[in-house]
């Protein structure tokens, strides 16, 4: 993870690329032990968290509520996101968000990485 700094000359760049990991878990990731394999930390501010998302074929995160407010940008890869009661195939260079307690899941089609920008929690 990178960390932000006060000073609004200071910049730090990354390359996502080094920061893709898949786990070897098949199917559902259904504890956080597993989920914690698959999601990364980049950036926490007091204004917003990026975190990483990556995904096997046929790897899915369950549908679950969270008290944030997120939106999915998938950076590489496809799959289908569900917000709600609602489904969306997207794949790489789409978004969609998910508001606070709203179910959501995401469920790989052929390796997915995504970025989440979240809301401070």
């Amino acid at each position: 993870m990178f960390e932000p700094h006060d000073e609004m000359s200071e910049m730090d760049v990354t390359d996502l690329r080094k920061h893709v990991e898949y786990s070897q878990d098949k199917g559902l990731l259904d504890t956080m032990e597993k989920r914690r394999r698959v999601k990364k930390d980049l950036l926490k501010t007091r204004s917003y968290n990026i975190v990483l998302v990556c995904l096997n074929a046929e790897q899915e995160i369950p549908s679950r509520p969270e008290p944030y407010d997120v939106c999915f940008y998938i950076v590489e890869g496809s799959g289908t996101f569900t917000v709600g009661n609602e489904k969306a195939e997207l794949s790489s260079g789409q978004m969609v968000f998910a508001p606070a307690n709203v179910a959501r899941g995401i469920k790989s089609k052929e390796g997915i990485v995504v970025l989440g920008i979240q809301e401070p929690h």
